[in-house]
């Protein structure tokens, strides 16, 4: 079992290009920038609230609109953190936060379990755009995006909330909670939290 629990993933297409830093043991230290405000503070919310130490240095081509920038963040988000978690010796492996945001709240489980499995529910007719640039039905393809590279089963639900900005950064503060939760260390466990022998 390694002390050090980092992972670092470069990515690079033709529409963006990708750096992404992560420490699941800092102190919540962020320095983000993706060229989309809205999102760029949903993954300080992330650092901050998860611990996590993460570094985020993306250029995309925002001529064109956020999609891509977005998404490929996503990704490598997703791969930086199963690269950190290595062997996930010693770990908790689920977790589980509810965070409420004025009138919404989230409610979100995970299981670190080599499985990528999504689950997400938000109220109906939430407002289309955040800001200029982050369009709503992005939290979910973000969420995706992440589990698939991370390889993660994520239940996210939101019962209920009225202001769009509201209910999108109560799922990343409750989805920080939960993935520290779920990737802190067990004083009393020993080896891969599976009766497989490996996740």
């Amino acid at each position: 079992m390694s002390d050090v629990r980092r992972g670092r993933v470069e990515r690079s297409t033709k529409e963006t290009s990708v750096l992404v830093e992560i420490d699941l043991d800092g102190t919540g230290v962020v320095d983000v920038a993706t060229g989309v405000g809205f999102y760029d503070h949903m993954l300080a919310q992330l650092g901050k609230h998860g611990l996590f130490d993460l570094t985020v240095k993306t250029e995309g081509d925002l001529h064109i609109d956020a999609h891509h920038t977005i998404e490929d963040t996503s990704i490598a988000l997703g791969a930086a953190f199963r690269e950190a978690l290595g062997d996930k010796s010693g770990i908790r492996r689920f977790g589980n936060a509810s965070c409420p945001l004025d009138e919404a709240l989230a409610q979100v489980t995970v299981d670190l379990s080599g499985r990528p499995y999504l689950v997400h529910t938000e109220p109906e007719g939430m407002a289309p755009m955040i800001g200029p640039d982050y369009d709503t039905s992005m939290t979910r393809h973000i969420l995706e995006s992440f589990v698939a590279q991370a390889a993660v089963c994520l239940h996210v639900h939101v019962p209920y909330g009225r202001n769009a900005h509201h209910i999108v950064e109560a799922q990343f503060k409750a989805l920080a909670r939960a993935l520290r939760e779920a990737s802190e260390r067990d004083p009393r466990a020993t080896g891969v939290p599976s009766t497989k022998g490996v996740l």
